[in-house]
């Protein structure tokens, strides 16, 4: 049965072959010849070492470069030279150096042992042609936590400005300064200067490039570069500040305060603000999201103060052992009404508990700060809170924060 088989097949295929000559005639055979003498080619080009490398990179033989499709689940990872890295450096660099200035203060120093002078150095940023400069708060004005009980540190009673390839030093004017955000504008009386480009800052991505420029330790026009390590990070500084910021691993140091923070596209996504230092820290800095900056930037040009909403009281939150103790509930205690104030005149007295604003219940100080600043002076908030073991609501007009 076998050799029936097999015969059958042979002549299946000797009957096929008998059938199909001319079409074997005319394209088989040259087509065959064709092969044959192409890999004849390959085979004496193998033996020229630069031609075999050439078409081994570029990938005519052998497996290697074979890409299989991705799926959602995998990454498809690009490699990029070291080169094209470099170029983006370079490009974002020339673009943003122009748009950075350095910054340098001079204060008083008030101590027992008498009245000295000191200096420090910032970064700014140019936000329009004509000489406004976007910095940090604390690079210009001194904080409390700048002064002890052996000495006061004033104001700064002058501060100067250095461009990108200029010699000359510029006298500048503090024009607005908000402590609540860390931000400020000063001017030089200057025009055809090159404003930044600014990003948007909600669409920054972690893992993304991120460059920082500032004046680090007075060293004027210095850029690091890095990632973005994180987005929405929430910190509270050691004076009890707190800001949601943007994380980064570029290089952050003294001076870059003020500084910009750029992607790629050589955009501004951030204000170089703080960092973290200590045995065992590396590449932990942080900014401000530049979309947060804009509408105060806006204020402190127009009105040298940002206007915010105003309730009047002070709280805090309230731990377990209180709410039990006192018999309360989870909320923000009041312990001071200011006289005159918005809080006052809607009715809220101390020892109040508020448990909600606008339908949101609030347990932090904090988080009726935020509510509040989302809303304008003279619009009207719903509070919700605990008196005497029963619950009130109170409708709160806001006005200006004096």
């Amino acid at each position: 049965m076998e050799e029936n088989q097999n015969n059958y097949t042979f002549k299946s295929l000797e009957n096929n072959y008998k059938s199909k000559t001319s079409f074997s005639k005319s394209v088989l055979l040259p087509f065959m010849s064709g092969i044959v003498g192409a890999c004849l080619v390959i085979g004496a080009c193998l033996g020229v070492p630069s031609i075999k490398n050439q078409i081994l990179d570029s990938g005519i033989l052998g497996s290697e470069t074979k890409q299989e499709p991705t799926t959602s689940n995998q990454v498809n990872a690009t490699a990029v030279s070291l080169k094209e890295y470099s170029e983006t450096g370079i490009g974002v660099a020339s673009k943003v150096l122009p748009s950075i200035v350095g910054i340098e203060i001079e204060y008083d120093i008030n101590s027992i042992f008498g009245r000295s002078s000191s200096s420090a150095t910032g970064s700014g940023i140019i936000i329009s042609e004509d000489g406004y400069i976007l910095t940090n708060n604390h690079v210009v004005s001194t904080s409390t936590s700048s002064s002890s009980l052996y000495y006061e540190v004033s104001d700064a009673i002058s501060v100067k400005v250095k461009l990108y390839n200029d010699d000359n030093v510029y006298d500048a004017k503090i024009i607005g300064t908000d402590d609540d955000t860390d931000l400020a504008v000063i001017k030089i009386e200057k025009t055809g200067l090159t404003p930044a480009e600014l990003g948007n800052s909600d669409d920054v991505k972690v893992g993304e490039y991120a460059m920082a420029i500032g004046n680090p330790l007075g060293l004027a026009t210095s850029a690091t570069s890095g990632i973005i390590s994180a987005v929405n990070r929430e910190i509270t500084t050691t004076d009890n500040e707190k800001y949601t910021v943007i994380q980064t691993d570029a290089a952050i140091n003294s001076g870059n305060s003020g500084g910009a923070l750029v992607n790629s596209e050589g955009k501004v996504i951030g204000i170089n603000t703080l960092k973290l230092s200590g045995t065992g820290v590396e590449g932990i800095g942080f900014a401000i999201p530049i979309n947060s900056t804009t509408d105060i930037t806006k204020q402190l040009i127009e009105y040298s103060k940002v206007i915010r909403p105003y309730i009047g009281i002070s709280g805090r939150g309230l731990t377990d052992d209180e709410i039990t103790r006192y018999k309360l509930v989870e909320g923000v205690y009041v312990f001071e009404v200011e006289d005159f104030t918005a809080a006052q005149k809607a009715g809220i007295k101390v020892g109040d508990v508020i448990t909600e604003i606008d339908g949101k219940k609030v347990t932090e100080v904090e988080e009726i700060t935020n509510i509040k600043n989302e809303h304008k002076i003279g619009d009207t908030i719903k509070i919700k809170l605990y008196r005497n073991g029963e619950y009130k609501e109170l409708d709160l007009t806001l006005e200006e924060e004096p």
